[in-house]
């Protein structure tokens, strides 16, 4: 896969007639298209596994990543979804969400020198888009910057591939072994270095969503270790709490405090966290 010239399934291009398509990641085990047809516009995920190397393992759980997410946004009601399988893994087309995901829109207010903060009514979006998911009785599990897409009329909080709280075809599914460690709340990783697997929470996933407000506006990660760290010295930091202060301004920053605590219990859910950021 990593070295031939990349193309949609035969299977999605008869379903969806492409007029346009344009390539808009590739990645380690995964492919993500935008295109457009008679049907609309769709993002097309694309999975396949990762072969092992000197330095990683195997990870055939990408392969079925697209067919599990596009299980869970039908679980959630979500209309014009499909989803199957191919001769390297699995495939979903969804609508397409057009925006800027939060890191990029809030990149002026990391500029050296930069008079601008951060939107407090755009983390109030973020919100909104995590409760609603809570309130269908799932926790998202990978939620980071990138996932949130800050479109015109609505935030659309995308990548569900992780999600916990409903059914899932047995062949699809597969052990939750945690998430870009950015954004993972301590009793994750723990419990990732422990056993090599977690369970995603609302809880988990409101510390995920102050860790993506906290490096969306300021740059900096919620914990402290050095970048080129192993994925195990980065887990082992933050189980250990090595979290750096909060610097931002005013009380968006004492919200995102609150939400970065390293105990579970003492976090606000994702509601009181709504509330607090609409009275700003």
């Amino acid at each position: 896969m990593s070295g031939s010239t990349p193309e949609l399934p035969i299977v999605v291009l008869d379903a969806l007639m492409p007029t346009t398509q344009r390539l808009v990641l590739k990645r380690r085990g995964s492919m993500v298209w935008d295109v457009e047809g008679p049907r609309g516009r769709y993002a097309v995920k694309v999975g396949y596994s990762i072969e092992a190397t000197a330095d990683w393992p195997a990870q055939p759980w990408t392969a079925l990543a697209p067919a599990r997410e596009g299980a869970v946004l039908q679980r959630l009601g979500i209309e014009e979804i499909a989803y199957g399988e191919w001769e390297h893994g699995t495939w979903n087309f969804q609508p397409w969400h057009e925006g800027p995901d939060l890191y990029r829109l809030w990149a002026s207010c990391r500029e050296q020198g930069s008079s601008n903060t951060p939107d407090a009514s755009v983390a109030l979006e973020c919100a909104e888009a995590l409760a609603e998911l809570h309130a269908k009785g799932w926790a998202h599990g990978d939620v980071q910057p990138a996932h949130f897409i800050i479109g015109l009329e609505r935030t659309h909080l995308i990548d569900l591939a992780l999600a916990r709280g409903g059914h899932v075809p047995e062949g699809y599914d597969f052990p939750f072994r945690g998430c870009l460690v950015h954004y993972e709340a301590p009793e994750i990783a723990r419990s990732v270095l422990a056993t090599g697997e977690a369970e995603p929470t609302p809880e988990a996933d409101v510390y995920a969503l102050g860790a993506s407000l906290l490096i969306s506006a300021t740059g900096w990660r919620a914990v402290e270790y050095p970048d080129d760290a192993p994925r195990p010295v980065q887990r082992k930091a933050v189980a250990d709490g090595r979290r750096r202060p909060v610097k931002v301004p005013g009380e968006l920053g004492k919200v995102i405090d609150d939400m970065l605590s390293h105990a579970p219990e003492d976090r606000p859910t994702v509601y009181e966290v709504g509330k607090a950021l609409g009275c700003l």
